[in-house]
């Protein structure tokens, strides 16, 4: 009896992963039954919608079946972090922070959205720039 053939997934499978991988990262989102490859660097926003999140763009936005917690943890080392208990902005399109007299913060990011940073995530806020020129922001 002859031997049974290779499939042809057994044979490709190890040339890929010979393959160099692209120098720009990608994270695979699943929606509206498709798998789409976005640069995490080209979400403005993530924000949590009931058992959803929004990921925000300049070119659109999608809705995943995700905890925002989840989200954080997988995002934090492209730089975001969490203004909110529902809201994760990236630190690259953060263009203005203004107190409020409530305590709490407006930050503005590219594009003019303005969100509120709460009391308990302030500190975050630190982590916008390397370093501060003037005034820090009060503990």
């Amino acid at each position: 009896m002859p031997p049974k053939p290779e499939p042809a997934t057994g044979r490709v499978l190890p040339q890929l992963q010979r393959w160099p991988r692209p120098h720009v990262p990608r994270i695979a989102i699943k929606t509206q039954g498709r798998i789409l490859f976005i640069n995490p660097g080209d979400v403005i926003a993530v924000q949590a919608e009931g058992n959803y999140v929004l990921l925000q763009r300049e070119s659109g936005s999608y809705l995943l079946r995700e905890s925002i917690s989840t989200v954080a943890e997988k995002l934090r080392p492209y730089g975001y972090i969490r203004i909110h208990r529902s809201v994760l902005v990236n630190t690259a399109f953060v263009e203005e922070i203004k107190p409020y007299p409530t305590g709490e913060y407006g930050l503005r990011v590219k594009g003019g959205k303005e969100y509120v940073v709460s009391r308990t995530y302030k500190k975050n806020l630190k982590l916008l720039a390397d370093f501060w020129i003037g005034a820090p922001l009060p503990e």
